[in-house]
């Protein structure tokens, strides 16, 4: 970042940032404010801050990606069931690794990977699994598959996790298992998720879909629950297509993983379980493995431009980066999340905020649209026959009353955000253009009706 591109907003929260400490000790000229964030904006016809630069491209392919596909393709062995040491075997050891655990189940996809563990906690029927409503819905599509009853606990609104204290509020008998989500690849406040869960003698299936490599309180996220589970679907910060991974560290319960995920059939050959087909193919695990080598410098990367962007926008009232909790020690990044605060903004609405960063060059957008709470599959479960026989008339009336979510609809609708698996990758001052151009939009904000 050149001194000549600072105005004093930038400087100070600059000189904040441990990354950028040293700039504190330098003047910076006091022209300098006309350079980036001053002027006409480009939607209105200025000079947009970033023009014709492209970002990283996402998936990472690179010619050890390319050989390893074509080093399978070549091999004929296409299946895990080929050879107990080939690409999927190979990968789930390597994986575990990298992850702290002991063990890991690789699956079809991150979906298939939280069914795997609903089913092989003995999920089903009558059952309650309690989650977030701002999710992807193959979160609850787990939770599904088995028959058991997805409740949802509202959010808190700074992070966009699940609130404990909304989640200890829908708790009953039935309850078997919390499954906080990961939102944006950051950690849920697991130190109150897990007390709740020794409290009450629940399970924890750690959504971790977006949170590779994240840790928390010197764990990584995934290995701090019963189970955790992981999506390598093609927008992830590590992707293979699709794909999943369960990670454990109980022998038993990580066995009882795979019979179920290996159509109920266990190591030794005996068909024990009611279970889906869901394993890995080679062609994912060799498309893994060869990234491997890139990840920890490629996580790294991401977080150091994260900070730097967060240092950036210090101060700006307009937007507000996602909440950390504390024992947070890195995300993923997998989205790069903030909130709009349209009051900030001469109560525009967002979309008018978000088009004239476009036209600076900067691509922020929305996330997800509405929350599962208000989505059509609710009434399609509360007029489902096998729920109607599992769940009294009263509890799914019950549910239907307790559906509402106020601060997950709030961050629906101010969530602003960065696809980041590829973009965070890019230079410093990349990150300088997303901050100038808020920063460029929001000091000009009344040039806007």
């Amino acid at each position: 970042m050149k001194k000549e591109d600072l105005n004093r907003r930038q400087f100070i929260a600059t000189a904040a940032a441990s990354s950028v400490a040293a700039a504190a000790s330098t003047a910076i000229p006091a022209f300098a404010v006309l350079t980036r964030t001053s002027g006409k904006l480009a939607i209105l016809g200025g000079d947009p801050i970033r023009a014709n630069k492209s970002w990283p491209d996402w998936p990472h392919i690179d010619d050890q990606v390319v050989e390893a596909a074509t080093k399978t393709a070549k091999s004929g062995i296409w299946c895990r069931i080929q050879s107990a040491n080939g690409a999927v075997a190979t990968f789930e050891k390597e994986y575990a690794r990298l992850m702290g655990t002991r063990f890991c189940v690789a699956t079809g996809s991150g979906t298939q990977s939280l069914h795997t563990c609903v089913e092989a906690l003995g999920i089903g029927p009558g059952d309650e699994v309690i989650t977030s409503p701002y999710t992807d819905p193959g979160t609850i599509s787990g939770i599904l598959s088995s028959r058991a009853l997805p409740v949802m606990a509202d959010l808190d609104p700074e992070s966009y996790q699940l609130d404990p204290a909304e989640v200890e509020r829908r708790i009953n008998e039935n309850t078997r298992a919390i499954m906080p989500v990961h939102m944006m690849g950051q950690p849920a406040h697991l130190e109150k998720i897990m007390a709740l869960a020794k409290k009450h003698n629940l399970a924890v299936i750690e959504d971790a879909a977006q949170a590779h490599l994240s840790e928390y309180q010197g764990k990584k996220l995934g290995a701090i629950g019963a189970l955790g589970c992981f999506s390598f679907q093609t927008s992830k910060t590590i992707a293979c297509g699709e794909g999943g991974a369960i990670i454990g560290d109980n022998e038993e319960l990580m066995d009882k993983c795979y019979t179920v995920h290996n159509h109920g059939t266990a190591r030794n050959g005996r068909t024990e379980l009611i279970g889906p087909k869901y394993r890995m193919n080679e062609f994912e695990a060799a498309i893994l493995l060869a990234q491997m080598a890139g990840v920890q410098e490629r996580f790294r990367r991401r977080n150091e431009n994260a900070a730097h962007l967060t240092a950036r926008l210090k101060g700006c009232p307009v937007v507000t980066p996602q909440k950390l909790y504390p024992g947070t020690t890195s995300g993923s990044f997998y989205l790069y999340a903030m909130s709009y605060h349209k009051e900030h903004f001469n109560n525009l609405d967002r979309s008018r905020f978000l088009k004239a960063l476009n036209a600076e060059g900067i691509s922020l957008s929305p996330y997800i649209e509405r929350g599962l709470h208000r989505e059509p599959w609710v009434d399609h479960v509360l007029r489902n026959k096998v729920y109607q026989k599992m769940y009294s008339a009263a509890r799914l009336q019950q549910y239907r009353d307790e559906l509402s979510c106020p601060n997950c609809d709030r961050v629906c609708q101010e969530m602003a955000m960065l696809w980041a698996s590829g973009p965070l990758l890019a230079s410093r001052a990349d990150m300088d253009d997303i901050a100038d151009a808020i920063l460029k939009v929001y000091e000009n904000r009344n040039q806007l009706t």
